[in-house]
C-alpha cells in the first residue's frame, strides 16, 4: 500500500509542529482523504475515520473552547483515544494546554497552519491524491504535444525515442523516455511522469544517453503530464487490415481508465513526428466537438442526395 511520511507533509505544506517532543519519524499517511472531527467532539464516533489527517477549523475550535473544563476532559480523552496520524489546526489556531497534554500522552502530533481551513483542505487533498494514487510503470515515451499528453508505446528499437527527439526539436516537451510512471488520480485522469533516475534523459541507439534539458533547454522538458492519447507503433504488415477512416475509436486501459489508442504501422520514409503531431491535433479537435470523419460522411451523404435529385 502506498504511503507518505508525516514529515514530508509538514515540509510540503509548511506546517508548524506544536508537539516537537513526539517522534514522528514512523508516522505515515495511507489515505488521501481528511476528516473534520466536529461530530466526534459532539460524541458521535460511528464511522469515525481515525486513520485520516484530522483538520480543526474555526468551528471545531470554537466548540472546543466553549466546553466547560470537566466536559473538555471527557471529550478530549474520547477523541484522542483513537490511533490518529495528526491533528492540524488552521488559521494559526492553537489547542489549549489540556488538549496538548492529552495528545502528547497518546503520542498524537499537533500541527498548525496559517491558511484558511477550506484552502488548506483543498491543497492537502489534491497533493495527497497525487502522491498516494495507484501507480504502474510502462515502457514508452511521454511527450506534451500542443498541450496533449501523448504516450508513444511499441517494441524496443521501433523508433519511439527518435520520434521524441524530432518532436522536441519541433518545440514540444519531453516528460519521460523509456519508463513512464502512470498514476490514477481520478476515475478520468491518468498522470504520467519520469522516475527520478531517468528524468530528462533519452537513450538513442548508436549515440547513447542524451540529456534533453541540457541540450535543448528547460523549455523542452516537463515534470508530469495528463495522458490524453496513446500511439502504438508497430511493424507494417501487408497481411493486416489498418483503419483508414477512424470511424470507431480504439482504446487501451491503464489502472481501469480507458485512453484513446491509435495503432501506427511503421514503414521507411514515414515521418513519425508529423504523424504524432497530427494525431494530437486531431484528438484535440474531437474533444472540441469537430470530427473529420463525421464531416466527410455528411458531405458524401449530401453529394449523394444532390446527385440523386439531379438525376431525376
Amino acid at each position: 500500500m502506498a504511503s507518505i511520511s508525516l514529515q514530508r507533509i509538514i515540509d510540503k505544506m509548511k506546517l508548524t509542529n506544536l508537539t516537537p517532543e513526539i517522534d514522528i519519524s514512523k508516522i505515515r499517511i495511507t489515505v488521501p482523504d481528511i476528516n473534520r472531527p466536529a461530530l466526534q467532539m459532539a460524541g458521535y464516533f460511528e464511522h469515525y475515520e481515525s486513520t485520516r489527517l484530522q483538520i480543526v477549523g474555526f468551528v471545531e475550535y470554537s466548540y472546543m473552547e466553549s466546553l466547560p473544563e470537566e466536559k473538555q476532559e471527557e471529550v478530549y480523552t474520547n477523541l484522542l483515544n483513537f490511533p490518529t496520524p495528526a491533528f492540524v489546526f488552521c488559521r494559526d489556531l492553537e489547542p489549549n494546554a489540556l488538549f496538548r497534554k492529552k495528545a502528547v500522552e497518546q503520542g498524537i502530533p499537533l500541527l498548525s497552519t496559517s491558511k484558511a481551513t477550506s484552502t488548506f483542505m483543498a491543497e492537502v487533498i489534491r497533493w495527497l491524491n497525487a502522491k498516494l494514487a495507484p501507480c504502474i510503470t510502462v515502457h514508452g515515451v511521454l511527450v506534451d504535444i500542443y498541450g496533449e499528453g501523448v504516450l508513444i508505446i511499441g517494441e524496443s528499437g521501433i523508433g519511439k525515442s527518435e520520434a521524441a527527439i524530432e518532436l522536441i526539436k519541433r518545440g514540444h516537451r519531453l516528460v519521460t523516455d523509456d519508463v513512464v510512471e502512470i498514476r490514477k488520480v481520478s476515475e478520468e485522469t491518468l498522470i504520467g511522469k519520469a522516475p527520478a533516475v531517468t528524468k530528462h534523459f533519452i537513450e538513442l541507439r548508436g549515440i547513447g544517453i542524451v540529456d534533453v534539458k541540457a541540450l535543448f533547454g528547460v523549455s523542452s522538458v516537463k515534470e508530469d503530464q495528463e495522458i490524453n492519447l496513446v500511439i502504438k507503433l508497430e511493424e507494417w504488415s501487408k497481411d493486416k487490415e489498418y483503419d483508414r477512416l477512424g470511424m470507431e475509436e480504439e482504446y487501451i486501459e491503464y489502472l481501469g481508465n480507458k485512453v484513446v489508442c491509435h495503432s501506427i504501422p511503421i514503414r521507411p520514409g514515414r515521418n513519425l513526428a508529423v504523424i504524432c503531431e497530427s494525431a494530437a491535433v486531431n484528438h484535440r479537435q474531437k474533444k472540441m466537438g469537430y470530427n473529420a470523419v463525421h464531416e466527410l460522411y455528411k458531405r458524401v451523404q449530401e453529394n449523394m442526395t444532390k446527385t440523386g435529385e439531379d438525376g431525376e
